[in-house]
């Protein structure tokens, strides 16, 4: 009896209905997970076995779309153009925001400010102002070409030249940092300062340090930045497509695969074939990320 009593005077969530109020507030979330993300891409697997052009009711053909993709040039010149970018820029992005943490974490006064600063780029970065504000910088009488004047320099229209275009995008990757540096920050922060105490007693200076305390207690740091900005700079489309006009120019040099599958789908109205391309493109980065999971056992040292 006692325990009867016990239960009945602390039910339990069930018996409280706890679980009812825990499912009405989340509803909305699964309504959105179910009509914004797994809807769209249901649908995005099934057109892309079609032959749909946004005007007429999707045709089913198959792997036609699949087939196709392996004939087609432009294709293959936008994954080059892509992989350069992405392979360049990232690693030149995370040893400019490494090295700026590394500065900030000297103990700085004003931190906070800098560090609000240095972060702006990554907020402003994918914005259509800034991809603009770019373009006129390095455009034929931009902001760099009046600088090189300055010392008698004739600089060249980088944006209209195809050997410096893509040039460009990696600068303004590798320009929006903050992201990454507000991260590297934080876990510099983490690291023991006894650490550095006992290297500096046993005559470690400070390029020793950095390269057997720093970076290897920060490689869990290195490797989170390294996984999502390689996933942002695959997903890279605004910057490409302001500075080339939407065009992927001067001949093709800066056609990004996400903005060739935009011609594709809502320039060509292939909407199949785009939405094939969109799905080779998640393998590519779910191979890439897996690889990178894979290869981080060897590099990857957690305090465990």
């Amino acid at each position: 009896m006692r325990r009867t009593k016990s239960a009945r005077a602390n039910p339990s969530p069930a018996e409280r209905g706890d679980n009812k109020a825990a499912a009405v507030f989340l509803a909305p979330w699964f309504v959105g997970l179910a009509l914004i993300t797994v809807g769209p891409i249901s649908a995005s697997l099934y057109l892309s076995f079609t032959d749909y052009s946004l005007l007429d009711p999707p045709e089913w053909t198959g792997l036609d779309n699949y087939a196709a993709m392996a004939g087609d040039p432009r294709l293959f010149t936008s994954l080059r153009v892509t992989f350069t970018y992405v392979f360049v820029s990232v690693p030149l992005q995370l040893a400019a925001a490494l090295g700026l943490a590394l500065f900030l974490d000297r103990g700085l006064r004003g931190l906070a400010i800098y560090r609000s600063v240095f972060y702006l780029p990554s907020l402003l970065g994918a914005s259509v102002a800034v991809a603009i504000l770019w373009r006129q910088i390095f455009g034929n009488a931009g902001l760099i070409n009046q600088l090189l004047g300055v010392f008698g320099v004739n600089g060249p229209g980088w944006i209209a030249h195809p050997d410096y275009a893509l040039g460009t995008l990696i600068v303004f990757n590798v320009w929006t940092f903050g992201s990454p540096m507000v991260i590297f920050l934080a876990g510099l922060r983490q690291i023991p300062k006894d650490l550095y105490e006992a290297s500096a007693i046993d005559g470690a200076g400070k390029l020793r340090q950095f390269r057997a305390v720093t970076i290897p207690l920060l490689t869990p740091i290195i490797f989170f930045n390294l996984v999502l900005q390689i996933i942002f700079a695959f997903q890279a489309f605004t910057q490409a497509f302001i500075v080339s006009g939407g065009t992927g120019g001067p001949i093709d040099s800066t056609l990004f695969y996400t903005l060739y599958l935009y011609e594709e789908g809502f320039g060509n109205l292939h909407m199949g074939y785009a939405s094939a391309m969109a799905w080779l493109l998640l393998v590519i980065i779910a191979a890439l990320t897996a690889v990178n999971f894979f290869a981080s056992k060897y590099w990857v040292f957690y305090n465990d």
